[in-house]
This record gives C-alpha cells, sequence and structure tokens, in this order.
C-alpha cells in the first residue's frame, strides 16, 4: 500500500518536498488546515523549509500546531527541513521563542548568514555516502543531547540529526535531484 506523506503547506518550499516525494510514489496531502489532519490518515510528516517566525505564527492561527504537536509526540516520522528544524528545536540560542520543542537539540537560527550567504556543498549523509546539501540562510544545530544523533557535518558543524521518529536537516533536500534524504525518511515509516 501506498504511503501517505503529510507536507506543512502554509509557507515554504512544500511545493518541492512534494515534487520529491512524488518521484518516490507517495501519495502526498498538503497540510493548510485544521481540517486537512482530520479528513485524512498520514504515515509521516513534513516541515519545510521557509520562515520558521511565519510558520510558526501560521500553524498556531489556523489550529494545526496542537494537532500537529499530538502527532510528532505519538511518533509520527516527522522530516523537518531548514526551518522545520527551527520548528522541532528544544531550544534556540539567543531566543526563548520555542515552537514544538520536540527535539533534544540546541539550533541557531540563521547561523551562516543571510541569502547572500547561500551555499551548496557535497558530504557525508550518515553512512549512505556522500549528498549535495543547499543551505539558503540556514541553521545550523549547535548541540545534540543524548538522545538525539548527529547525521550530517559540515565545516564541523552540525547540519542533520535524527532523533527516535524525527530528521532534521539544515539544508535543502528537496531542492536537488539527490532522493537520499527522503529514501531515508521514507524508511523510518
Amino acid at each position: 500500500m501506498k504511503k501517505t506523506i503529510g507536507v506543512l503547506s502554509v509557507q515554504g518550499a512544500f511545493e518541492e518536498h512534494i515534487k520529491i516525494l512524488k518521484q518516490l510514489d507517495v501519495n502526498c496531502i498538503e497540510l493548510r488546515k485544521k481540517t486537512d489532519l482530520t479528513e485524512h490518515s498520514i504515515d509521516g510528516l513534513v516541515l519545510p523549509g521557509g520562515e520558521s517566525t511565519v510558520m510558526g505564527k501560521l500553524i498556531r492561527e489556523l489550529d494545526l500546531f496542537d494537532p500537529l504537536k499530538q502527532l510528532i509526540e505519538q511518533g509520527i516520522p516527522v522530516l523537518g527541513t531548514c526551518a522545520g528544524l527551527i520548528l522541532l528545536a528544544g531550544k534556540i540560542a539567543d531566543d526563548e521563542s520555542l515552537h514544538f520543542a520536540a527535539m533534544d537539540i540546541v539550533a541557531r537560527r540563521n547561523a551562516y548568514g543571510r541569502q547572500l550567504g547561500s551555499f551548496q556543498a557535497d558530504e557525508e549523509f550518515d553512512a549512505l555516502g556522500k549528498i549535495p546539501m543547499v543551505f539558503i540562510r540556514a541553521p545550523y544545530i549547535e548541540s545534540v543531547g543524548e538522545k538525539a544523533e548527529v547525521l550530517a557535518r559540515v565545516d564541523n558543524h552540525i547540519v542533520a540529526a535524527k532523533q527516535a521518529n524525527m530528521i532534521v536537516t539544515s539544508f535543502h533536500p528537496e531542492l536537488t535531484d539527490d532522493l537520499t534524504v527522503h529514501q531515508y525518511f521514507l524508511s523510518q515509516i
């Protein structure tokens, strides 16, 4: 049976994630309002890159915050990229605001600078080999706690981590043709 992934679609790079997931023969549900979660059963969740502050505000205004948090706490597999990493972080350096606060990680927002600080690197991802990583105003993970494990580093900064049902990247795997990160996420379902 085909897997069904809910992709948070209130802002950011959700269309790019959907395109990649469809290449992997996955059904996608765009999550824009609470009824999208009550009318559909999903096997996994993608929190895309975008503006984390805007996304955090919108998921609360659209009554998506509580049902999404409940799914995450119940163990649904989650892939959070860039802003999705910020939404899942248990702590954000130099910032008191938190969103789902589900992962034992400390994230640094816009750690690689503004738009002009964007770059691409090819680095090891877990034991799966080198993959292309696109960073756009990206955060990185300053530290992981005991519950989380590092999946990738660039220039000695943690750029991907996993904890239980959650995988986060500070880069945008949806902006390359490489399917490794999405395949890794789907293998967790």
